[in-house]
């Protein structure tokens, strides 16, 4: 595994906080302040932070998600280019992608609390949520979660998996 760079960690988080309502699932979606696109929670890891503690971190950081709340890790994994992330080659030339780790978190209703990072958020459809993101790795881990809600693939917050 490549050595933090100033702290900052060669991978990234995806949150994909989530409620379960009368008319279904629905899924927050943040718009960044500082471009013009919605996307979940996201950041980076820091210095030598597991991904659950990064994610955990920066729901809290963006999201205002305080409480101990159960996260769900997600199988959509994506590599990103450094640049999108970071601006520049942080962890040297050699380094040009990193792994992005995605997590489910569910909340109720006036939980989220923005920070500086984003302007506003939206709960929506997988439908329109698939539409509203930038990134595909959103959409995976959009879909996946969803399928997993969906069949009963998640209890208490543990994943449940099944052979075959």
């Amino acid at each position: 595994m490549t050595e933090p760079v100033d702290g900052r960690a060669a991978y990234q988080v995806l949150v994909l906080p989530y409620r379960l309502t009368a008319e279904g699932v629905r899924y927050a979606l943040f718009r960044r302040a500082d471009a013009d696109y919605w996307q979940g929670v996201a950041g980076g890891g820091e210095d030598n932070e597991t991904p659950l503690v990064a994610a955990r971190r920066e729901a809290a950081e963006e999201a205002g998600l305080t409480a101990d709340h159960e996260f769900v890790a997600l199988d959509a994994r994506a590599t990103i280019p450094v640049v999108y992330v970071t601006g520049e080659f942080t962890w040297g030339p050699d380094i040009l992608v990193i792994p992005e780790y995605a997590f489910g978190v569910q909340v109720e209703d006036g939980e989220l609390r923005l920070s500086d990072e984003h302007t506003k958020y939206r709960w929506c459809t997988l439908a329109d949520a698939t539409k509203m993101v930038r990134w595909d790795s959103n959409r995976t881990a959009l879909w996946e979660l969803d399928h997993r809600l969906r069949h009963n693939m998640i209890h208490a917050g543990v994943m449940i998996r099944t052979c075959g």
